[in-house]
């Protein structure tokens, strides 16, 4: 069943698959990242996360809601890190400590929209399973909080920055 279900999985799931497994691997390395590259991991974690919610299933329009709430307490976890932001203003970019754990949030996302897939595929009833789509909007919405709540704290500092606060 496995091999089945692996076999008819759309080539373009494999090609998202391997993009995330590079940038994950980008992300375990100290570097420096340009402004405005910061944004793009979190925008596709966020595209694919809202692409698996619907207002037509179990939580009808409410699913933005459970997203939100998820959301903003994954934000609020990573928001309040006390880890130091290094900014260099004058080459534009964000230096960036190497971490496993954004490979591993990406694979989250990833596994989780497949499992959902997958599993409504077999079972067309989970779509309108109640604790089936508030598990997984939150999952979602908690695993964007975290993305988003990273881009913030860059974005944080790089307002606060001395350059910033001359202007």
């Amino acid at each position: 069943m496995i091999g089945h279900i692996i076999s008819h999985t759309p080539t373009y799931v494999w090609a998202l698959l391997a993009f995330l497994v590079y940038r994950g691997v980008l992300a375990s390395r100290d570097r420096e990242v340009a402004l405005g590259k910061l944004a793009i991991i979190p925008v596709v974690m966020v595209g694919l996360s809202l692409s698996s919610l619907s207002k037509q299933g179990a939580l009808g329009a409410a699913v933005w809601a459970v997203w939100l709430c998820g959301m903003l307490a994954g934000a609020a976890l990573v928001f309040r890190s006390k880890e130091a932001i290094a900014v260099n203003r004058s080459a534009g970019t964000v230096c960036q400590r190497g971490s496993w754990a954004p490979l591993g949030l990406m694979l989250a996302i990833f596994a989780t929209r497949y499992l959902v897939a997958v599993g409504t595929a077999l079972q067309p009833a989970l779509a309108h399973n109640l604790p089936f789509a508030v598990g997984a909007t939150l999952l979602f919405g908690v695993f964007n909080g975290v993305f988003l709540g990273r881009l913030a704290r860059q974005a944080q500092a790089w307002l606060r920055s001395p350059t910033s606060l001359m202007a």
